[in-house]
């Protein structure tokens, strides 16, 4: 194995190591026939939407919607192999993502405004989907990596048997924002190898003023358990990359208002002291934020908040962290 085909990663004790070699991704295991039954259950939920917490109960089969304003075919903005992800999703050749437009929140400060509010990009049906897929692969992607995917989850559901039966072989990732239907997350059980939810903030308050559901907090815990008992913790094969487990992601936000102590503290009770955590240091204001509407998010993070929150992520027990450099603060 040459150097260019390793991830460097902090030293990972052997029961978070698996070996590559007759590894298969989970939904193989289970085969064409229940993939395409577990398609047909999802697409059900289409019909008086449930694909998501908001259940807007609109008949998304015949392309009515309501707050993720996606009917009938999920909107793709875009896909390619992206090597912005952490380094254990995208290597040295990266990781396949695809892009899926609007989205069940409506965070004020999205860093992605013109996909998840604006619903920049196309609908595709399944066949289109599934041949997204495939291209990736064939482009030496290492995983595909469905970004936003909660409200369309019937939809990916009904594009992977055709990408399946056509030679798909690549590890899933889910990234999600956390704010899940329980009825989508049991469908993707054993068919999802690597979970990727944000945590975005702990306070029903902060959730309403700046996510639009004050739900949010509960979903996201109840979610993330859910993905946690399906996975198990994260691990990696011989060169680094993730094959299977959970890996959350939790954006620090100025003035603490993400509620990352709790959230920490909660990951290492309440799901797994070696949950694997991205504390993420990169906010900045973007979609509606200024200094006019929510000035309280108009600037970047400081170094005191961003060492305050990893000082409490290790407080909290919690000891897995990715290991990408940081702006010089730690």
């Amino acid at each position: 194995m040459m150097a260019s085909e390793r991830v460097r990663l902090a030293t990972t004790p052997d029961r978070f190591q698996m070996s590559s070699e007759g590894f298969s991704p989970a939904y193989r295991r289970l085969g064409a026939g229940e993939l395409r039954r577990r398609a047909e259950e999802a697409l059900d939920l289409l019909r008086e939407c449930r694909a998501c917490p908001r259940e807007c109960g609109v008949d998304r089969l015949e392309d009515r919607w309501a707050v993720c304003k996606t009917g009938r075919f999920a909107i793709v903005s875009s896909f390619s192999p992206h090597l912005g992800e952490e380094d254990c999703l995208r290597g040295w050749r990266g990781s396949g993502t695809i892009f899926f437009s609007m989205c069940s929140l409506k965070c004020v400060f999205c860093q992605n405004y013109a996909i998840s509010h604006l619903g920049e990009g196309r609908p595709v049906p399944p066949q289109a989907l599934a041949a997204m897929m495939l291209h990736l692969q064939d482009a030496g992607c290492h995983n595909i990596n469905l970004v936003t995917p909660e409200h369309i989850v019937p939809q990916i559901l009904e594009a992977l048997p055709l990408a399946v039966e056509a030679g798909l072989n690549l590890p899933l990732v889910y990234n999600t924002s956390a704010y899940d239907s329980m009825d989508c997350l049991r469908l993707l059980d054993g068919i999802v190898d690597i979970y990727m939810p944000d945590f975005k903030c702990w306070d029903r308050e902060v959730a309403r003023r700046y996510l639009l559901t004050r739900d949010y907090p509960e979903v996201a815990r109840a979610s993330i358990a859910e993905m946690h008992r399906q996975s198990g913790d994260l691990v990696f094969d011989e060169r680094g990359l993730a094959l299977r487990g959970l890996l959350v992601r939790h954006l620090v936000m100025p003035e603490g208002l993400a509620g990352t102590a709790e959230v920490m503290r909660w990951l290492a009770a309440s799901v797994s002291p070696d949950t694997y955590v991205n504390l993420m240091d990169q906010y900045a204001p973007a979609g509606k934020v200024g200094a006019i509407r929510f000035p309280e998010l108009n600037r970047r993070i400081t170094a005191d908040e961003y060492r305050d929150a990893v000082a409490s992520a290790r407080g909290a027990g919690l000891w897995r962290f990715d290991q990408r450099r940081r702006r010089g603060w730690i």
